[in-house]
């Protein structure tokens, strides 16, 4: 086998579909009862309103609401066009990695990168655990620029990152190193 092809999952993941679903949903809610309390329509909602007065409660849920939507509106638009998927492609009958994704619409909606197998010096694995830990995995470079290879945003255990590393430094027949 001379290629090898990594798939990386965007922006359609099941947790920007949640996100974006229930940070709509309760912006719609805060938008609406900031409209309500402005517009006085309190005997239409059957919800006890009248303690809201659009100042300062309704005008302040009215932006917040607003933002809401716009976030929610901002991740769908994401999900619509799956930003950040694509592929790492590893030839060796052309002696090229390709690094492909996608961005958002535009000019530069695609991102593609192309290296020479000659000029990768190691595989790099950097692990932080804590609060938010960050496990990913870099081309190191002779120039010592790096890489990243991993997906945002999905963490993968130890074992996993370890053996995705280590097959592909096998293939490619080089070391991988550490933090």
């Amino acid at each position: 086998m001379q290629i090898k092809k990594y798939e990386i999952r965007g922006s359609r993941r099941f947790s920007n579909y949640w996100w974006a679903s229930i940070i709509l949903i309760g912006g719609l809610g805060f938008f609406l009862v900031g409209i309500v309390s402005y517009l006085s329509l309190f005997l239409i909602i059957d919800i006890n309103l009248q303690n809201i007065y659009f100042i300062p409660q309704g005008a302040v849920m009215t932006f917040y609401g607003m933002t809401a939507v716009l976030i929610s509106l901002f991740l769908w638009y994401t999900i619509f066009f799956n930003v950040g998927s694509g592929y790492n492609e590893f030839d060796k009958t052309t002696g090229n990695i390709t690094i492909f994704r996608f961005g958002f619409p535009g000019k530069n909606r695609i991102l593609k990168l192309k290296y020479k197998l000659e000029d990768i010096s190691s595989i790099k694995i950097s692990i932080q655990e804590g609060l938010s830990p960050k496990r990913e995995i870099y081309l190191k470079m002779k120039d010592k620029r790096q890489i990243p290879l991993t997906k945002v945003g999905e963490p993968i255990s130890i074992g996993e990152i370890e053996k995705q590393a280590q097959d592909l430094a096998t293939f490619l027949s080089i070391n991988v190193e550490g933090n």
